[in-house]
């Protein structure tokens, strides 16, 4: 059994960890996520050190074209400092494979309801979800949801961010206008 409780929205993937998003109208979603979300981060080309929005805020301006060589001679012009692209190992979710917000929640952040450190202008959301009245996501913690092919497991409300975090159950593809149910035990 399952409750309908809204549509996708807006799908955005970030290819680059602490990198603008890139919003498209679908996406494979595997095991651990978006497939291509957080595949590649960006270090400092003399030390090797991890280079994020917290030393350096002006990445998150920057959107990844995908052109490794381009994004690299962009961000080393935008951050003044000399930088490579590096494959991750493994997805770099700081939490969860897949992060979801609501408008609802976008809603009560511009009304005051945000966590500290939090960025309500830019939520950094995988999926963006327009939801039914009276539908809050983090009343979903510890439920499944079925989002177009994929199921998701939702963990936890992030600590300095909107909206929660899910695992993947069943990979699938996922598109703007799916529905959105919760899944009933």
């Amino acid at each position: 059994m399952t409750e309908n409780v809204g549509s996708v929205a807006q799908i955005a993937v970030y290819p680059v960890k602490s990198l603008a998003g890139r919003t498209v109208g679908e996406a494979r979603v595997g095991p651990a996520g978006l497939v291509g979300d957080r595949a590649w981060a960006v270090v400092d080309a003399t030390t090797g050190e991890r280079v994020t929005t917290r030393t350096a805020p002006a990445m998150a301006e920057v959107v990844a074209t995908g052109d490794g060589e381009a994004d690299t001679i962009t961000l080393t012009e935008v951050l003044g400092l000399p930088v490579r692209l590096v494959r991750a190992e493994a997805p770099q979710g700081d939490a969860a494979a897949v992060h979801l917000v609501s408008r609802s929640a976008i809603a009560r952040a511009a009304g005051g309801d945000v966590p500290e450190g939090c960025s309500a202008d830019d939520p950094r959301a995988n999926l963006l979800l327009a939801l039914d009245d009276e539908q809050d996501e983090r009343t979903w913690v510890g439920r499944n949801l079925r989002v177009g092919e994929v199921e998701l497991s939702v963990s936890r409300t992030p600590k300095h961010c909107l909206g929660v975090y899910a695992e993947v159950r069943t990979p699938g593809l996922v598109r703007v206008g799916d529905r959105v149910e919760v899944l009933t035990p």
